[in-house]
């Protein structure tokens, strides 16, 4: 018996995990994108829900002035999480890619640096994703503070945390 290595090609085992990891970048993206996607998805139905309550008050009431607040605070917070899936369909892009020029090292010269660049660029845009979500949150916070002010009656609503 020998080594045990004999016609184990480990530049093709090498390429393969090279290849995997942006790929398991790729399904992590799939989890990120469903995630905003719900979230965007509750965000325009909650909008409507309101333009809808703001309909049904009579002019002048006090409410339809924090509705309308809401609704701005809420469409400012819907086009950040539009982008935020922007770019991870883009990070998603950028980790196809990257496993894809992987692949191709076997049959065409490919420079080392190509790789890099594109999952380099992935993992930008989903810091940038990560960004997007934290400033998302915050303006969540600020409708939600809207609908504390009103229910307390006070000009600032009492500490939440």
């Amino acid at each position: 018996m020998t080594g045990g290595s004999e016609g184990v090609d480990f530049s093709s085992i090498r390429l393969i995990g090279m290849a995997v990891t942006p790929a398991v970048m790729v399904s992590a993206c799939g989890t990120l994108v469903s995630g905003l996607d719900n979230q965007i998805s509750r965000m325009s139905s909650l909008v409507r829900d309101l333009a809808r309550e703001w309909r049904l008050l009579p002019e002048g009431d006090p409410r339809r002035a924090m509705l309308r607040e809401q609704v701005a605070i809420l469409d400012r917070r819907h086009a950040i999480l539009a982008r935020a899936i922007r770019f991870t369909y883009s990070a998603l892009l950028a980790f196809v890619v990257t496993s894809l020029l992987y692949l191709a090292k076997r049959d065409i010269d490919v420079p080392e640096l190509l790789p890099m660049v594109s999952f380099s660029l992935g993992v930008v845009l989903l810091g940038g994703m990560a960004v997007l979500a934290l400033a998302s949150v915050r303006l969540g916070r600020r409708a939600i503070a809207l609908e504390r002010r009103e229910l307390f009656e006070e000009s600032d609503p009492p500490p939440s945390d």
